[in-house]
């Protein structure tokens, strides 16, 4: 399964962006979608994640409120809200194939090359 990212790019703190992931390729029933994002030199953190069905959405703390995940037509977008420059990062599509909610990065099996979002302050 390939992970394809797209939408990432420059913005100014306060602005939007929207980021999509689509997979290409064989896939499973009962998966969850998430984005991960990583800033050099620190861990991968976990975002948002979305289950297959689209019905079960959860968020990390720091994005709650700002940032949203949704799926439509096999792919998976994240809109990006009132950023800031914190919110800089590579971010990452990854795929967990048991169906899982989970927040914890290693439990996500399948990766996209990532696309990078830049904020100014």
């Amino acid at each position: 399964v390939e992970l394809v990212e797209s939408g990432g790019g420059l913005v100014q703190a306060g602005g939007s962006l929207r980021l999509a992931c689509a997979p290409s390729g064989d896939t499973f029933s009962n998966y969850v979608m998430g984005w991960i994002r990583q800033v050099p030199g620190k861990e991968r953190e976990f975002v948002a994640g979305i289950s297959w069905t689209g019905d079960d959405t959860y968020y990390a703390d720091s994005v709650k409120g700002r940032f949203t995940i949704s799926s439509a037509r096999n792919t998976v977008y994240l809109q990006m809200n009132s950023l800031k420059p914190e919110d800089t990062a590579v971010y990452y599509c990854a795929a967990e194939w048991l169906g899982r909610l989970s927040y914890n990065v290693r439990d996500f099996a399948s990766w996209g090359q990532g696309t990078q979002v830049n904020v100014s302050s």
